[in-house]
């Protein structure tokens, strides 16, 4: 958490006219930022949400100028839409930092709704609207720990990651025919099992050619099937 002392969405701390200018903000959807000016007036800036990168700093000509404050740099960052969503982008442009909810941002950072920015000595507070807000990213070990695999479905993974243990990382995983021969299923029954396990381990998106190579290489990473395994 971060001082509440120039917190433009601190509670209680609204006119009627601001509170109306808030609500209008939020009607429409859009992520905003909100601040204060250096006379106390709030200030709702609407980045938009294409993909392109909006300036920020004391000069006049930056997307979003935060002229009043003598401690933001002239170029002092980015702000980068991405997705729909926004990203704070301070490498090295400013003279002293920018800071999201009280740590330093280094390189590019993700904004999430509520989080509030400060840039010398004006907090920005970061509202996302409509966009919606994504779960964090599992692994591909998480994802499939969840479901504990049966013992065909280690057959198979074990078949698929041998060439890799007797070949080296840089062979090719076993094609379905050779899985097929070594744990006794048709071809159609492994393309089944894969097709799930492809599913459990969060790869069904990526392209077709792609999805053995990565499913082998997550199995191994996460020790899903060990050298053991492999002899």
């Amino acid at each position: 958490m971060v001082d509440n002392d120039g917190d433009p969405l601190a509670p209680h701390s609204h006119s009627p006219a601001e509170l109306k200018q808030l609500l209008e903000a939020e009607r429409r959807g859009d992520p905003f930022l909100a601040m204060r000016d250096g006379d106390g007036r709030l200030v709702i800036f609407a980045p938009g949400r294409g993909g392109r990168t909006r300036t920020v700093g004391r000069r006049p000509e930056m997307d979003l100028s935060i002229g009043w404050d003598p401690e933001v740099s002239g170029v002092h960052a980015e702000l980068q839409g991405l997705g729909g969503e926004w990203t704070i982008v301070d490498d090295g442009l400013s003279t002293n930092g920018t800071y999201v909810n009280g740590q330093r941002a280094g390189g590019r950072q993700r904004l999430r709704d509520g989080d509030r920015i400060r840039i010398g000595r004006t907090v920005l507070a970061y509202r996302a609207g409509g966009a919606a807000e994504l779960q964090a990213t599992r692994t591909a070990g998480d994802a499939a720990s969840a479901q504990p695999l049966t013992d065909t479905q280690r057959r198979v993974l074990i078949a698929l990651c041998r060439p890799i243990h007797e070949r080296g990382s840089f062979a090719a995983p076993a094609s379905n025919q050779q899985i097929a021969d070594e744990v006794y299923l048709s071809v159609d029954a492994v393309k089944m099992h894969l097709s799930r396990l492809f599913a459990a381990f969060e790869l069904s998106e990526i392209p077709q050619n792609q999805k053995r190579a990565r499913l082998a290489e997550c199995v191994l990473q996460y020790g899903v099937i060990s050298e053991r395994d492999l002899r």
